[in-house]
Formats: structure tokens, sequence, C-alpha cells
């Protein structure tokens, strides 16, 4: 086996770094060479070992003055620190890889634990869906859902253990809900604590468990929740109801709720953001000589007046006509229209005879040009 490098080259520290700056180099590595940024990356790999390996020694003020009086012998078995191997705590390393990385947990294949020790885990979150209408969005709604809910259970109070019984310390891990593994790595045997595999990290086990949650605790119940929806809200946004998720675990709090909105599409107004867009026709005669116009908007008609000489898909904007905002019902988003001049498909004669005579006045270009091109095809 190749010779171990020193630890503090390893960490690209000097020997007289402090805890930050070990932390702060360490996290550098952790970070860079971390096997779920570089999948089958065997040199990564054994960077990111050697690199947690080291962190896991200068981090520990004992550990830490043995290596340096006695160097990677503190941890041979027979060697001049007089160790049986070497102890690799995963505790504090996975707690950083939650700081950097956003997750907490153990590894794949890096025999990390779960939470420190047995103690106190949130539940986890429960996530649903919920329809609603255009118009519901715009006013904001309650509505009423069944979700599946985890009660205590009623005979056992939520001890899992049948009645007239209650859990014991678990024998393999004394209740801790932690235990010792040793295992042979690249660095040789490593001792490394994870989870127990007997009470998955509670430090206690059901010898008889109860006939109705089985063990769980907890029985399922259907279980219907008013959800109030503010206005403005959008189209895939979710509601947190904090506490009506899943329940911890060793005292732990309940998880949350995330109800995702799902709203119905409007074939007159589209959105973006929290503005509104829509297409109004007015009638070539507004258009060139201006009028009042109806306009549909998401909180009823108003009226328009229409500019004379207003051309085809001319953009207005009415100002606070959108959607309010989630945060502030005061703030609003804008409307913003197109106007679509339209062109009669049929006109009468008298109809015809006075657009002709219109166009004349103006200079007849195009009806005249008209009549010339279909004068070249008889």
């Amino acid at each position: 086996m190749a010779e171990k490098r020193d630890y503090y080259e390893v960490l690209g520290v000097s020997k007289d770094a402090d805890d930050a700056a070990l932390k702060k180099a360490y996290r550098q590595l952790a970070k860079k060479y971390h096997p779920d940024t570089n999948p089958g990356d065997k040199e990564a790999e054994a960077k990111f070992k050697e690199a947690s390996e080291a962190y896991a020694v200068l981090s520990d003020p004992q550990k830490r003055q043995q290596y340096d009086q006695f160097g990677h012998a503190a941890f041979e078995g027979g060697g001049a620190g007089g160790g049986a191997g070497f102890e690799f705590n995963m505790d504090d390393i996975t707690s950083m890889f939650g700081d950097i990385f956003g997750f907490g947990g153990g590894f794949g294949g890096f025999g990390g634990g779960s939470s420190r020790r047995n103690g106190p885990t949130r539940g986890a979150t429960l996530r649903t869906s919920i329809r609603i209408t255009f118009e519901e969005s715009v006013t904001g709604t309650t509505k009423e859902i069944d979700i599946t809910y985890k009660d205590e259970c009623g005979k056992c109070h939520g001890t899992g253990a049948k009645e007239g019984t209650s859990p014991v310390s678990c024998p393999k891990c004394k209740g801790t809900g932690r235990v010792v593994m040793t295992q042979q790595t690249i660095f040789g045997m490593s001792q490394v604590q994870t989870t127990c595999p007997d009470c998955n990290g509670k430090g206690k086990i059901i010898k008889e468990k109860c006939p109705d949650c089985y063990g769980t605790g907890y029985v399922n119940t259907k279980k219907r929740i008013a959800i109030d929806i503010p206005a403005g809200i959008d189209d895939g946004q979710s509601i947190k109801i904090a506490g009506k998720g899943d329940p911890g675990t060793n005292g732990g709090p309940r998880g949350d709720l995330l109800v995702e909105v799902r709203v119905a599409a409007n074939p007159k107004f589209q959105r973006s953001d929290y503005d509104v867009f829509s297409e109004v026709p007015i009638s070539f005669a507004t258009a060139a000589l201006g009028g009042e116009i109806k306009i549909d908007t998401i909180d009823g008609a108003v009226m328009y007046d229409v500019k004379p000489g207003t051309q085809s898909h001319t953009k207005v904007r009415l100002r606070g006509k959108g959607f309010p905002t989630i945060r502030n019902k005061q703030v609003r988003g804008d409307h913003y229209i197109t106007l679509v001049v339209t062109v009669p498909e049929k006109m009468n004669e008298a109809q015809k005879e006075a657009l002709r005579a219109f166009d004349a006045a103006m200079g007849g270009s195009q009806v005249n040009e008209g009549k010339k091109r279909k004068g070249l095809f008889k």
C-alpha cells in the first residue's frame, strides 16, 4: 500500500491551522471531490476519503495531539500510539455535508450515518395537489381536501408496543441508536459509526407490537382540512400547511403539508407573472374614427376610448388591472390589450360603394390597383 500523505498536506493547511481553517479547507475539498459530484471517478473518490480521514483526525483535539506526536503510527495497531485501528466518526462530517450540499444523512458506499445519535427527527413532508378555476385564482378561495393522516394509535398511545408492554432499550446499541462497525477501506481497517440496524436509530425496540398499528405507533386516518388559497396565486405554486405532515420520531415535530395549486386555463385571458394579456377586436370604423369600446378584465368590464386612426395590433396598457400580488393585495400587475381591427367578410352593395367612395377620396390606390390586376386575368 502506498505511504499515506501528511494530513496537513492533504487539507492544504499549516500545522498551526485553527478549527475554522481546517473546516474551510475540508469543505472545499469535500465539495470538489464528493462522489455525488464526480460519479464513477475513482480518483476523486479516493481524494474525498483521504480528505475526510484527515479532517476526522485534525478536527479532534485528542487525535490531533496524538497525530502531531506520533504521525500515522498513532492509529496503527501496535504503533507508538498504542491504538487498535482508527475510529472514523461520521457524525460531524455528515453534518458538514448538509451545510455544503444542502442535504443531510449518509452517502452510499461511504458508511455515513443518518441523524446524530437517536435525537428528535422532524417528520416527512407530505405533498398533494388541488385544482381551482382561473376566477378563483384572481379572488382567492377556500377549498377542502382529504388527506391520509397519521394519527397517534389509540390503543398503544403512540408507543407501538402491545397493551401492557413497553419498548425496551436496544441491546445492540445500548440505547444510543448508533453502532461502531469495522470495515476494510483503501486506508486499511477503519471503525465507522452508523445507524443501529436493529432499532433504526431509535435506541429502543418493541418485542411485542401493538396489533392495531403494527408497532408504528400511528394509524392512517382520512382527514378533511381547509386550505386558504390567496388571491393572485399562479399555476404550479404551492401552499405550505405547517405541522400537517408525517409525525416525527423520538419526539420530533411533525413535517409539513405542501399543496400544489393547479389553475385552469382561461380562453380569454393569458397570464405572465402578475400581468394579464388579452386581444380585443374593434371595427374598422372605430379604428378609423375612434370611439368608446367595452373591454373585459379580470375585475369585470371597463370602458376605453379608442383614438382615431388606431392601427391593428396596437397595444394598450391598463395599469393595476392585473393580478394582485400574494404578499400585498394592494400591489397589482397590469393588463395588456392588443386591439385587433376586424375586416368584414360580407358586405352588401351599398356598403361596398361607400367603401369605394371612401377609398377614392383617400386616393383610390388600393381599389384601383385591385381592378387593374383583376383585368389582367379576364
